[in-house]
Protein backbone atom coordinates (compact mmCIF):
# COMPACT_ATOMS: atom_id res chain seq x y z
CA UNK A 1 0.00 0.00 0.00
CA UNK A 2 2.79 2.45 0.79
CA UNK A 3 5.98 0.49 -0.03
CA UNK A 4 7.50 0.96 3.42
CA UNK A 5 10.01 -1.80 4.18
CA UNK A 6 10.64 -3.86 7.31
CA UNK A 7 13.28 -6.26 8.63
CA UNK A 8 10.82 -9.04 9.53
CA UNK A 9 7.32 -10.28 8.73
CA UNK A 10 6.07 -9.66 12.29
CA UNK A 11 6.78 -5.94 12.06
CA UNK A 12 5.03 -5.54 8.71
CA UNK A 13 2.01 -7.45 10.02
CA UNK A 14 1.64 -4.98 12.89
CA UNK A 15 2.28 -1.96 10.66
CA UNK A 16 -0.38 -2.98 8.11
CA UNK A 17 -2.97 -2.30 10.79
CA UNK A 18 -2.31 1.42 10.14
CA UNK A 19 -4.03 0.87 6.79
CA UNK A 20 -6.67 -1.65 7.87
CA UNK A 21 -7.61 0.07 11.14
CA UNK A 22 -7.38 -3.27 12.97
CA UNK A 23 -6.78 -2.92 16.72
CA UNK A 24 -6.91 -6.46 18.16
CA UNK A 25 -5.57 -5.66 21.64
CA UNK A 26 -8.19 -4.35 24.09
CA UNK A 27 -7.79 -2.91 27.60
CA UNK A 28 -9.87 -4.92 30.11
CA UNK A 29 -10.47 -1.80 32.21
CA UNK A 30 -11.64 0.86 29.75
CA UNK A 31 -12.02 -1.11 26.47
CA UNK A 32 -9.62 1.13 24.56
CA UNK A 33 -8.03 -0.80 21.67
CA UNK A 34 -4.48 -0.88 20.28
CA UNK A 35 -2.66 -2.13 17.20
CA UNK A 36 0.07 -3.95 19.15
CA UNK A 37 0.72 -5.47 22.56
CA UNK A 38 3.36 -2.84 23.37
CA UNK A 39 0.82 -0.04 23.05
CA UNK A 40 -1.62 -1.91 25.27
CA UNK A 41 0.98 -2.57 27.98
CA UNK A 42 2.06 1.07 28.00
CA UNK A 43 -1.57 2.16 28.33
CA UNK A 44 -2.35 -0.33 31.13
CA UNK A 45 0.24 1.37 33.30
CA UNK A 46 -2.28 4.19 33.71
CA UNK A 47 -4.66 1.83 35.49
CA UNK A 48 -2.12 -0.13 37.53
CA UNK A 49 0.47 2.45 38.60
CA UNK A 50 0.61 3.51 42.23
CA UNK A 51 0.04 7.23 42.57
CA UNK A 52 2.51 8.04 45.33
CA UNK A 53 3.05 11.79 45.00
CA UNK A 54 0.18 14.13 45.91
CA UNK A 55 -0.19 17.85 45.23
CA UNK A 56 -0.85 19.73 48.48
CA UNK A 57 -2.93 22.33 46.63
CA UNK A 58 -5.42 20.27 44.60
CA UNK A 59 -4.73 16.69 45.79
CA UNK A 60 -3.96 15.47 42.26
CA UNK A 61 -1.61 12.46 42.42
CA UNK A 62 1.39 11.45 40.31
CA UNK A 63 3.56 8.38 39.79
CA UNK A 64 6.85 10.25 40.23
CA UNK A 65 8.21 13.35 41.92
CA UNK A 66 9.35 15.08 38.71
CA UNK A 67 5.80 14.99 37.33
CA UNK A 68 4.53 16.51 40.58
CA UNK A 69 7.16 19.28 40.40
CA UNK A 70 6.12 20.14 36.84
CA UNK A 71 2.44 20.16 37.88
CA UNK A 72 3.14 22.62 40.72
CA UNK A 73 3.96 25.29 38.11
CA UNK A 74 0.22 25.39 37.36
CA UNK A 75 -0.43 26.74 40.85
CA UNK A 76 2.64 28.98 41.16
CA UNK A 77 2.36 30.41 37.65
CA UNK A 78 6.05 29.74 37.18
CA UNK A 79 7.35 29.44 33.60
CA UNK A 80 11.03 28.53 34.13
CA UNK A 81 11.86 27.62 30.52
CA UNK A 82 12.50 30.53 28.16
CA UNK A 83 12.95 30.60 24.38
CA UNK A 84 16.27 32.27 23.50
CA UNK A 85 14.85 33.68 20.26
CA UNK A 86 11.53 35.27 21.24
CA UNK A 87 11.65 35.14 25.06
CA UNK A 88 8.35 33.22 25.28
CA UNK A 89 8.28 31.16 28.49
CA UNK A 90 6.93 27.70 29.27
CA UNK A 91 6.09 25.57 32.29
CA UNK A 92 7.66 22.43 30.83
CA UNK A 93 10.94 21.84 29.02
CA UNK A 94 9.21 19.63 26.44
CA UNK A 95 6.86 22.50 25.58
CA UNK A 96 9.85 24.77 24.98
CA UNK A 97 11.47 22.17 22.70
CA UNK A 98 8.27 21.84 20.69
CA UNK A 99 7.99 25.63 20.44
CA UNK A 100 11.52 25.91 19.05
CA UNK A 101 10.33 24.07 15.93
CA UNK A 102 8.41 27.26 15.07
CA UNK A 103 11.71 29.11 14.63
CA UNK A 104 13.66 26.31 12.94
CA UNK A 105 10.83 25.12 10.71
CA UNK A 106 11.66 21.58 11.78
CA UNK A 107 8.82 19.04 11.54
CA UNK A 108 10.46 15.79 12.70
CA UNK A 109 7.35 13.57 12.79
CA UNK A 110 6.48 12.17 9.35
CA UNK A 111 3.48 10.12 8.27
CA UNK A 112 4.51 6.78 6.77
CA UNK A 113 1.54 6.78 4.42
CA UNK A 114 1.42 10.26 2.84
CA UNK A 115 4.73 11.76 4.10
CA UNK A 116 3.02 14.76 5.69
CA UNK A 117 5.14 16.12 8.53
CA UNK A 118 4.27 17.43 12.00
CA UNK A 119 6.06 19.13 14.86
CA UNK A 120 4.60 16.80 17.51
CA UNK A 121 4.07 13.04 17.78
CA UNK A 122 0.57 13.52 19.17
CA UNK A 123 -0.44 15.49 16.04
CA UNK A 124 1.01 12.75 13.82
CA UNK A 125 -0.88 10.10 15.79
CA UNK A 126 -4.20 11.90 15.26
CA UNK A 127 -3.42 12.44 11.56
CA UNK A 128 -2.69 8.74 11.01
CA UNK A 129 -6.26 7.95 12.03
CA UNK A 130 -7.35 9.57 8.76
CA UNK A 131 -5.59 6.70 6.98
CA UNK A 132 -6.53 3.90 9.36
CA UNK A 133 -10.14 4.99 9.86
CA UNK A 134 -9.68 4.68 13.62
CA UNK A 135 -12.08 6.83 15.63
CA UNK A 136 -11.46 5.95 19.29
CA UNK A 137 -13.64 8.67 20.84
CA UNK A 138 -17.36 7.89 20.92
CA UNK A 139 -20.30 10.11 21.91
CA UNK A 140 -22.33 8.41 24.66
CA UNK A 141 -25.51 10.10 23.41
CA UNK A 142 -25.58 9.32 19.67
CA UNK A 143 -22.59 6.95 19.29
CA UNK A 144 -20.93 9.18 16.70
CA UNK A 145 -17.16 8.60 16.64
CA UNK A 146 -14.27 11.07 16.42
CA UNK A 147 -10.54 10.89 15.77
CA UNK A 148 -9.59 13.08 18.74
CA UNK A 149 -10.89 14.11 22.15
CA UNK A 150 -11.26 17.80 21.29
CA UNK A 151 -13.62 17.01 18.38
CA UNK A 152 -15.76 14.90 20.70
CA UNK A 153 -15.81 17.67 23.30
CA UNK A 154 -17.03 20.20 20.73
CA UNK A 155 -19.67 17.74 19.48
CA UNK A 156 -21.05 17.15 22.98
CA UNK A 157 -22.10 20.79 23.12
CA UNK A 158 -24.69 19.94 20.44
CA UNK A 159 -26.49 17.62 22.86
CA UNK A 160 -26.06 19.72 25.98
CA UNK A 161 -26.74 23.08 24.38
CA UNK A 162 -23.59 24.29 26.09
CA UNK A 163 -21.91 27.37 24.64
CA UNK A 164 -19.43 28.43 27.35
CA UNK A 165 -17.37 30.90 25.29
CA UNK A 166 -18.88 34.40 25.06
CA UNK A 167 -17.82 37.39 22.98
CA UNK A 168 -17.25 40.42 25.22
CA UNK A 169 -18.29 42.77 22.41
CA UNK A 170 -21.63 41.37 21.18
CA UNK A 171 -22.32 38.56 23.70
CA UNK A 172 -22.54 35.92 20.98
CA UNK A 173 -21.68 32.49 22.41
CA UNK A 174 -19.65 29.59 21.01
CA UNK A 175 -19.09 25.94 21.84
CA UNK A 176 -15.30 26.16 21.63
CA UNK A 177 -12.53 28.68 22.17
CA UNK A 178 -11.23 28.52 18.59
CA UNK A 179 -14.61 29.56 17.15
CA UNK A 180 -14.69 32.54 19.50
CA UNK A 181 -11.16 33.58 18.44
CA UNK A 182 -12.16 33.46 14.76
CA UNK A 183 -15.33 35.45 15.50
CA UNK A 184 -13.37 38.22 17.21
CA UNK A 185 -11.78 39.10 13.86
CA UNK A 186 -15.20 40.51 12.90
CA UNK A 187 -14.82 43.19 15.57
CA UNK A 188 -11.07 43.81 15.23
CA UNK A 189 -11.04 43.82 11.44
CA UNK A 190 -8.03 41.51 11.55
CA UNK A 191 -7.51 39.34 8.46
CA UNK A 192 -4.46 37.23 9.37
CA UNK A 193 -4.53 34.81 6.43
CA UNK A 194 -3.04 36.19 3.19
CA UNK A 195 -2.87 34.68 -0.30
CA UNK A 196 0.73 34.44 -1.58
CA UNK A 197 -0.39 34.96 -5.17
CA UNK A 198 -2.64 38.03 -5.03
CA UNK A 199 -2.19 39.30 -1.45
CA UNK A 200 -5.92 39.10 -0.71
CA UNK A 201 -6.52 38.53 3.01
CA UNK A 202 -9.09 36.53 4.93
CA UNK A 203 -10.41 36.24 8.47
CA UNK A 204 -10.47 32.43 8.44
CA UNK A 205 -7.96 29.88 7.19
CA UNK A 206 -10.72 27.85 5.54
CA UNK A 207 -11.72 30.90 3.47
CA UNK A 208 -8.13 31.28 2.29
CA UNK A 209 -8.02 27.60 1.29
CA UNK A 210 -11.27 27.95 -0.66
CA UNK A 211 -9.91 31.07 -2.39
Amino acid sequence: MCNKTFRDSGSIKVYQRVHTGECPYRCDVCNKTFRDMGGLKTHQYIHTAELLYRCDVCNKTFTNKSSLNVHLHVHTGEHPYCCGLCNKTFRQLQHLKLHEHVHTGERPCQCDVCNKTFTKKCCLKVHQRLHSGERPYRCDVCNKKFIDRSSLKVHLCVHGGEYPYRCDVCNKTFSNKRSLEVHLHVHTGERPYGCDLCNKTFRQLQHLKLH
